[in-house]
């Protein structure tokens, strides 16, 4: 997307840039080495670009009546799209932000509309912030982490999905984007890594990519209760999208999935 660029701090300006949208006047695009990592809508905290953000929240609206505040956990901060939206549309909500890049952090605080109170961001790894995290504490893990266009092998293994159901509620749900291309083999792993922690997963994403005949993000929700996942509800709200998507559940889940093995922490060298 071409874009008319916006101050930016110096010493980030090789990497990170917040540049405006020549389309929308009030949008704001976080790039990374020129790759689009989050927008924001400076004036609707409510408008909701890119796809994979509207399935991840049409998932958190399903999660409680509406309105009713939600404890959540995020994984990877980016411009914090969702935690400002969420605090529009659950006012309320205590947040907790983990963002390893102290550089997108302070240039996001600078440039963009400050966050409401019960938003709270900390620079930090998101495994040593996930295992230091109480039992019990959020309704929802929302993970978005990713180092060069890569999410890093430390947080998808089944320890560290281990930890992330350790920290939900009973009912709560964990819900990653995942960035993959054809034949999504990284979705499947993911899956199966996540099948071994949580009783109930579902896949959400543009037909096309569930289809493996395109390049994009796919969004993976999981919980520990049996049948926990309001899939007829899902699958409705994916298909009212601007972009039409589908999801997979159970046996179609099943077949998407077959042949894939969950990652561990030993499958990682640099762990061992």
């Amino acid at each position: 997307m071409g874009s008319a660029s916006v101050p930016v701090m110096n010493r980030a300006a090789d990497r990170l840039e917040l540049a405006a949208d020549p389309v929308r006047r009030t949008g704001r695009i976080l790039l990374s080495a020129g790759v689009e990592q989050s927008y924001v809508d400076v004036e609707d905290p409510r408008h909701l670009h890119f796809e994979y953000v509207r399935r991840i929240a049409s998932a958190v609206e399903l999660a409680a009546p509406p309105g009713a505040p939600l404890s959540v956990l995020h994984l990877g901060g980016g411009a914090l799209t969702l935690p400002r939206w969420l605090a529009a549309t659950r006012p309320g909500s205590p947040q907790r932000v983990v963002e390893r890049d102290p550089a997108v952090v302070e240039l996001v605080a600078q440039e963009l509309p400050p966050l409401p109170p019960e938003v709270r961001v900390e620079v930090a790894d998101a495994r040593d912030a996930l295992t230091a995290t109480p039992t019990g504490q959020y309704d929802l893990v929302i993970a978005d982490i990713y180092r060069a266009a890569r999410m890093p092998g430390h947080v998808r293994t089944v320890e560290f999905a281990a930890e992330v159901a350790r920290t939900l509620r009973p009912d709560g749900s964990y819900l990653v984007n995942v960035t993959d291309l054809p034949p999504l083999v990284g979705t499947r792993v993911q899956v199966a890594t996540l099948r071994a922690v949580f009783a109930d997963v579902c896949v959400l994403g543009d037909r096309r990519m569930l289809r493996g005949r395109r390049y994009g993000n796919l969004v993976l929700a999981a919980t520990s209760r049996p049948g926990g996942l309001p899939v007829g509800r899902l699958a409705v709200a994916a298909l009212r999208d601007p972009v039409p998507g589908g999801l997979l559940h159970a046996a179609a889940l099943d077949t998407f999935v077959a042949g894939a093995h969950p990652v561990t922490d030993a499958d990682d060298p640099r762990r061992r």
